[in-house]
């Protein structure tokens, strides 16, 4: 009779330790799956964090390309301004260097003169005469200017044309 209850005692005894054996492995697979969560929301603020910071910069080169145009935009109304017209149909076209620019004064094929402006440039080409502007009243033959502004912020750059008379802005776009 000692030995039966010994018996028992044993078996009870494997049974608890074969439990705490599976409490181990649950509590293990729950850490594991914790830690693959946490590294999952980690990966995905970063790069929600990138995100922001390249719409941030877009935002900032589209400001300065703006605050160009309009600096541009203002000088061309001023009383006196003039500016020789495009010596030929290819001169008259958007500047391509535009898109690559990097330093202020006159550049690339287009012959146009760049000034700096802070946080980007801009150039403007006279492109002829025109009657009939947007909007405008026929009969008045007035100048047309092209504005190109160019905004830089980081890796970010836009570039923003406009055409304008002496008078008032008739078109606007952005370039790619």
């Amino acid at each position: 009779m000692l030995l039966l209850p010994s018996v028992i005692g044993c078996g009870e005894g494997m049974k608890m330790n074969a439990q705490r054996g599976a409490v181990l492995i649950v509590s293990l697979v729950f850490l594991l799956m914790l830690t693959l969560l946490a590294t999952s929301s980690m990966q995905n603020a970063t790069l929600q964090e990138k995100v922001a910071g390249t719409l941030k910069r877009r935002d900032a080169s589209f400001q300065s390309a703006e605050t160009a145009l309009r600096i541009a935009e203002a000088r061309i109304v001023t009383t006196g301004f003039s500016l020789q017209g495009c010596p030929s149909p290819a001169k008259c076209l958007p500047p391509p260097e535009a898109l690559t620019l990097l330093n202020s004064g006159a550049g690339g094929d287009s012959g146009v003169n760049w000034v700096a402006t802070r946080g980007g440039f801009y150039g403007i080409q006279h492109v002829g005469k025109t009657d009939q502007p947007a909007g405008g009243a026929d009969g008045q033959l007035l100048t047309l200017y092209r504005v190109t502004a160019i905004g830089i912020e980081g890796d970010s750059r836009t570039v923003l044309e406009s055409i304008h008379t002496e008078e008032r802005r008739v078109m606007w776009r952005q370039r790619q």
